[in-house]
């Protein structure tokens, strides 16, 4: 039996649907809506490109939105009197600097400066603390997890008591992800296994699983003889493997082989259209968590 596929793109549609009707009735209610500013240094076209979907994601659902486009050269120190400027507003309730930076700036430096309450991407050190600790310390979920545990919980699958094995170790999703899976709370409350390129008999460990979180960066790591029948399969990687030469857009790849492995999970996600529009819809639901935090009404 062929898996259920779980779209990112339907889940995304419903959540942005969801922020948009709350926005409406914090803009009635108090007057206020959700403050984003993005941060763009240079013209690098693939930055560029992130963040216009950042933008007119963010103004489609009536929030404040600045733009703050930088030339190549600023200063380090220029920049991080930006990011103050934009910590001391009290209109901004999300500050986004998009990666990668040039080279004279320090990616960290810049990342830190952010105030924690208004890191809506959730790298702060504060941020990543306040997610090992769990339950209401946490004030925003980093997006690339956040968005597989709106996947997961939306497809209807259990998580409670249920195996989960997470391929891949990244600060950016491997490692929060996992620690979300153990948390108590709903989507959760799971037994998580961390493994990566370099465990042993990795087969071994995916077979074991009820849930299987792929992001390894790998195309077609996983094959279709490591998943557990009727296991839930989301897979992370999103890998350039070649050009379409009609369409002249690129080839993508997830680190599962989609068309085998579906007709053995339970449920998967496509790639693309699974796990990457998800990203930027939670990244909008941390903003609105966070204005609403200023607010007093969360």
């Amino acid at each position: 039996m062929t898996a259920q596929i779980i779209s990112g793109t339907e889940i995304r549609k419903a959540i942005l649907g969801e922020i948009k009707e709350e926005v409406d009735q914090m803009k009635e209610k108090h007057g206020k809506v959700p403050g984003l500013v993005t941060i763009l240094v240079g013209s690098s076209p693939a930055s560029i490109s992130y963040v216009t979907l950042k933008v007119k994601t963010a103004i489609s659902l009536g929030f404040h939105e600045i733009q703050d486009d930088q030339p190549e050269d600023i200063s380090e120190k220029d920049l991080l009197a930006l990011i103050d400027k934009y910590n001391n507003d009290p209109d901004i309730h999300g500050i986004l600097v998009q990666l990668p930076l040039p080279k004279h700036i320090d990616d960290k430096k810049v990342l830190n400066a952010i105030n924690p309450d208004k890191d809506v991407d959730a790298f702060h050190p504060v941020n990543v603390g306040r997610l090992m600790i769990g339950g209401d310390e946490v004030k925003f979920l980093p997006c690339t997890p956040a968005g597989i545990q709106e996947m997961i919980v939306r497809s209807g699958t259990e998580t409670s008591g249920a195996e989960v094995v997470v391929v891949g170790r990244s600060n950016i999703v491997g490692k929060p992800i996992a620690m979300m899976m153990a948390q108590k709370g709903v989507g959760a409350n799971a037994t998580v296994t961390i493994v990566h390129t370099r465990t042993k008999d990795l087969a071994s460990h995916c077979k074991r699983a009820d849930i299987l979180v792929v992001a390894a960066g790998v195309p077609d790591l996983v094959k279709p003889e490591w998943i557990k029948p009727g296991a839930t399969v989301i897979d992370v990687g999103v890998n350039r493997v070649g050009m379409n030469e009609q369409t002249g857009k690129a080839i993508l790849k997830g680190d599962v082989d989609f068309d085998a492995a579906k007709e053995i999970a339970g449920k998967i996600t496509p790639v693309p259209g699974g796990v990457g529009p998800m990203t930027i819809a939670m990244l909008m639901k941390n903003t609105l968590r966070s204005a609403k935090l200023s607010l007093g009404i969360d």
